[in-house]
């Protein structure tokens, strides 16, 4: 049976309220960068994740069909977040899609050499990884990505009044995942999720 995540991993993806989660471990192809993302260099990564995911996926597919998961995004900045407008030239970001346990180092080589064939240079800066966000609070934001700060202001009162701290995602203020295709889906329609790291207050 096909494995689409909007069905079989609504608790990680589609939370109906604030919710406090264990996020495991998962195989991410991912790209760093820094800067505005609303410009067509930021856009050459999406296309370059995308079309290595889909490689993957025509690797495996054989095996165990699944749905290509969403976009997501850790996102910082060189300082702590300040209230007021954002100064998108000074974002530092890792964009990602996330993988299948069996998408294997040697399945990601076998993808990388197919997606080759399509001429994209961002490609070349592809790299495989696991990363683990553990304990978070989730939310999804509905509207444009400049009102998010709405959102998560809901998220850190939701951590203080459960006596949370809040921690990095390794090194990133937080993550975003796209449940929206935000290149076709007008602003105020667009579906976020919007995950800080947490720890309980004592903890390390």
């Amino acid at each position: 049976m096909k494995h689409v995540w909007r069905q079989a991993e609504k608790n990680l993806y589609l939370p109906k309220d604030i919710a406090l989660i264990d996020v495991p471990a998962a195989p991410y192809v991912t790209l760093d960068g820094t800067g505005d993302p609303n410009t067509p260099a930021f856009g050459a990564k999406i296309q370059a994740l995308y079309t290595i995911s889909y490689a993957i996926r025509n690797l495996l597919k054989a095996e165990a069909d699944y749905t290509v998961y969403p976009l997501e995004g850790l996102w910082t900045t060189p300082a702590a977040p300040q209230p007021g407008a954002l100064n998108k030239t000074e974002l530092i970001y890792r964009i990602g899609i996330r993988q299948p346990e069996r998408a294997t180092p040697e399945i990601f080589q076998t993808a990388m050499a197919a997606a080759a064939k399509k001429g994209l240079p961002e490609l070349a800066a592809v790299r495989l990884s696991k990363q683990h966000d553990g304990l978070c609070l989730q939310a999804i934001h509905v509207g444009p990505f400049d009102t998010e700060g709405e959102t998560f202001a809901k998220l850190e009162a939701e951590a203080a009044a459960r006596g949370l701290r809040l921690r990095e995602l390794d090194g990133y203020h937080h993550r975003e995942i796209y449940l929206s295709d935000f290149r076709r889906v007008a602003p105020a329609a667009t579906k976020t999720l919007l995950r800080l790291g947490v720890a309980e207050a004592a903890s390390c």
